[in-house]
């Protein structure tokens, strides 16, 4: 495997630090691939200062290969902290470059991570104009 990934995406699918399901989440979505397979579920929290809205946790469960499990640990680790503004503009790029590179083979994967964040954002903001 460590010819494949890099040291840094081993050890986010080895011991990823943002598993489970936050309870009492914000928003909650599931996003999958239908040709590989991988589907990825968040669940986020986010708390307000001020004017701001920050993304205090992002939670997710992920079942597929090495490269999804540690993309969206890595999403989760990349958003947490952010405003929902600063959330947005984050890319599959950035996670590409954050784990250390991917095979091209295997991009989609951090494409589908930030899909998910995408839509969890979504599923916030909808949420917050029907309260």
């Amino acid at each position: 495997m460590s010819d494949v990934y890099t040291e840094k995406l081993i050890e986010h699918f080895r011991n990823p630090r943002n598993t489970g399901e936050i309870e009492d989440a914000d928003a909650k979505v599931t996003v999958g691939n239908p040709v590989c397979g991988d589907v990825m579920s968040f669940t986020m929290k986010v708390r307000k200062e001020g004017d701001k809205e920050i993304i205090e946790d992002i939670k997710f469960k992920t079942f597929g290969c090495a490269a999804a499990i540690a993309s969206s640990d890595i999403l989760a680790e990349l958003a947490k902290g952010k405003t929902i503004e600063e959330a947005k503009k984050l890319s599959y790029e950035s996670l590409v470059k954050e784990l250390g590179g991917l095979p091209p083979v295997k991009v989609h994967c951090t494409k589908m991570a930030v899909e998910g964040l995408q839509k969890l954002i979504e599923e916030y903001e909808k949420k917050k104009k029907q309260q």
